[in-house]
């Protein structure tokens, strides 16, 4: 068996284009994604609103598509690839990470796995691989759908470097999440680690070739993956194997991947890729894997939020209120989050936040992206113009955008769909 691979790059602005060219094919990515496959780009909305290290950022994107047009892949088969949550709009989210505008600039497929997508139960798709499940089969004893699409497509993730207030960090084997679990998926959170394993065997089974290409030009520390504290970090990560990735990115961010990240652990131990960054090969600028960012994690400064989902999933309150959570009355949580988080946390706090690194060459890029040129070589982006003060919503705009989100929480949650669709069939 050949050794665990991550390919690790210093990038910057001017550089950012051809960085991720070089990351990706450092990592072997062309050895692992075919040409003659759909590609599916696993692009990430952690939050719909523009926050520094929470999301695909644009140039992210927009290195990878370069890549592999410049390395013969055909765009036409290559497509863009988003799941919705019910506390997240990915339509407003693509907008406001400027994501859309990359797949439209490149006349790329957008496609939203829950709006027209065939969706197949997963016995019918692995088989007997349900019997090496972790978590799954207790959680969902009949079974669940995974999009069937995916099943002999390549898919990229594109995760960035950050925190995570159930997974201690996120990244690659996070970013599966909420593609292949159909809308109950917040019904695994008490065994997420176990999940995230079980998420990984599946990818491994249908997808003809699995890789992950990770940003850190900005990153994220504290509660994540929404209410964090960005920074700038300058490094892009790529690798096919998602374990060693996301044990790569732990270590970066200051911990022990086999002791503090239980999912990575849990998939080094049954062969699923190398969790152990000391058997690991780092390829690239190799001294960049020496840093250490020392951050605080997710548990040190929790939200009011955050400390109290801890209490419904793993505390006091798992007895009185996780019931609810598999019920009609679920909603009830997805309103919670949704009125927090945009309408109190983002307007309050936001832009205090990000101040700091608004002001850099990726805020600036950021801000003006629909005007910013590559250079002639297409090497990336010397000019990133000047910072901008528009980034967060004025606080009237705000509100009024999470009113209309809390609608959107309570008639897509998937409580209300399963009782709609039983009256639609008691009528007929």
């Amino acid at each position: 068996m050949s050794k665990s691979k991550v390919a690790i790059i210093r990038t910057s602005a001017a550089t950012v284009l051809t960085d991720y060219h070089r990351v990706m094919n450092l990592a072997g990515y062309q050895d692992v994604v075919a040409k003659d496959a759909d590609t599916g780009l696993k692009i990430n909305i952690s939050w719909h609103f523009f926050y520094p290290g929470s999301s695909t950022t644009p140039w992210q994107l927009e290195g990878v598509i370069r890549a592999m047009e410049k390395d013969g892949y055909d765009p036409k088969l290559i497509h863009g690839c988003h799941n919705r949550t019910v506390v997240i709009d990915a339509h407003l989210g693509e907008r406001e990470n400027k994501q859309i505008n990359v797949l439209q600039a490149h006349g790329l497929r957008n496609v939203h796995l829950y709006e027209g997508e065939e969706w197949i139960n997963v016995r019918d798709a692995v088989g007997d691989l349900t019997k090496d499940f972790l978590t799954l089969n207790e959680v969902f004893p009949k079974g669940f759908s995974i999009p069937k699409r995916f099943i002999g497509e390549n898919i990229i993730h594109l995760p960035t470097i950050k925190t995570h207030i159930f997974t201690t960090t996120t990244g690659a084997m996070k970013n599966a999440f909420g593609g292949l679990l159909n809308e109950h998926r917040h019904w695994t959170h008490p065994t997420i680690h176990e999940t995230l394993v079980d998420l990984l065997m599946i990818q491994k089974k249908i997808h003809r070739g699995v890789f992950a290409v990770m940003d850190g030009t900005f990153v994220g520390d504290g509660p994540g993956p929404r209410c964090m504290i960005p920074h700038v970090k300058n490094i892009l990560l790529a690798s096919d194997d998602q374990v060693a990735i996301d044990a790569v990115a732990g270590k970066l961010m200051g911990m022990d991947p086999l002791k503090d990240l239980k999912f990575v652990r849990l998939a080094h131990e049954r062969g699923l890729g190398c969790g152990d960054v000391r058997e690991i090969e780092i390829v690239g600028d190799v001294e960049a894997f020496e840093e250490n960012w020392h951050f605080d994690g997710p548990f040190k400064n929790m939200t009011f939020a955050s400390k109290n989902q801890h209490r419904i999933y793993w505390g006091p309150l798992k007895k009185p209120l996780e019931w609810s959570l598999k019920t009609w009355l679920a909603p009830w949580s997805y309103v919670a989050s949704v009125a927090y988080h945009d309408a109190f946390w983002y307007p309050m706090y936001a832009k205090k936040q990000m101040q700091e690194v608004l002001s850099s060459e990726w805020g600036r890029l950021f801000a003006n992206w629909e005007h910013v040129q590559p250079d002639a070589q297409g090497r990336g982006y010397p000019n990133v113009g000047e910072p901008s003060e528009d980034l967060t919503r004025k606080l009237t705009l705000q509100f009024r955008e999470a009113m209309r989100l809390i609608g959107m929480a309570v008639a897509e949650s998937p409580e209300l769909k399963t009782r709609q669709r039983r009256q639609a069939g008691a009528q007929h």
